[in-house]
């Protein structure tokens, strides 16, 4: 591989001593941990999806989206890093982005993932005292599945076609601390299925989340005519696919779907 393209697991030796002073960010859950942390002043460069927190950063460039950055705009912010992931950014804008300075990539599908992050983080950007204290509670809230009957669900992330959610993913992890079984926890990534099929799985539930399509009430309403035997609902997709700081929001969220 690249050798400035740096795996999240390999990270929290750089810098050793001194933090990056200029960051720019592809990933919006990522994006708001460095705020979490007290860095907004060292981030230069964030995408258009980086809504969170809703204080804004001072100034930081709009570069984009997740998906095919503006290679120009990043390269005139001179960044020291920039943070990827392999679950948002394409490997082709990664690679090119390499040539401007490291590129630190995430790899998070579980919440041990998250919490090996966190603490990377902490060490890197000499915050381990915020860090410690996240980690602290995510491994109280996510020590066990909080439901001892899961349901069985569907997750749609799209509807023409109708996508859902693999168990390899950090969502599907999540719907454990929901209370949910996943369906589809047997495929891998985003596995596409029709209306037939959903009809045979016949879930208990179908979580209609809000992003990346934005699912609404309406679609409530069609879904729940053609099953039904499933109790359909709207869910935030931030509590299930944000890594980072979201899930410390996630388990009133969660107790509340149920």
């Amino acid at each position: 591989m690249n050798e400035n393209i740096i795996l999240s697991n390999e990270f929290s030796g750089l810098w050793t001593g001194r933090s990056p002073v200029r960051i720019v960010s592809l990933v919006p859950s990522l994006t708001e941990i460095f705020y979490y942390f007290g860095l907004d002043k060292y981030v230069v460069g964030v995408t258009r999806f980086c809504e969170h927190p809703k204080v804004k950063f001072p100034k930081p460039a709009k570069i984009g989206g997740t998906k095919n950055p503006s290679f120009d705009k990043i390269k005139k912010l001179n960044p020291d890093v920039i943070f990827a992931s392999k679950e948002e950014n394409n490997l082709a804008d990664i690679e090119r982005l390499s040539t401007i300075c490291p590129v630190i990539v995430t790899d998070i599908v579980t919440i041990d993932d998250n919490l090996k992050v966190l603490e990377h983080f902490g060490i890197m950007f000499q915050k381990k005292k915020a860090a410690s204290a996240v980690i602290k509670q995510h491994s109280s809230d996510f020590k066990k599945v909080i439901f001892a009957d899961l349901k069985t669900a569907v997750y749609l992330i799209w509807k023409d076609p109708m996508m859902t959610v693999g168990g390899d993913t950090f969502i599907s992890n999540m719907m454990l601390y929901a209370g949910f079984e996943n369906l589809y926890f047997d495929a891998t990534r985003y596995p596409e299925i029709t209306m037939d099929k959903l009809i045979q799985d016949n879930p208990e539930y179908l979580l209609l989340s809000s992003e990346p399509y934005p699912f609404k009430e309406k679609h409530v309403e069609e879904f729940e005519r053609m099953l039904p035997a499933t109790k359909v609902i709207l869910v935030d997709g931030q509590m299930f696919s944000w890594y980072g700081i979201r899930p410390l929001f996630t388990k009133k969220y969660f107790s509340s779907i149920l």
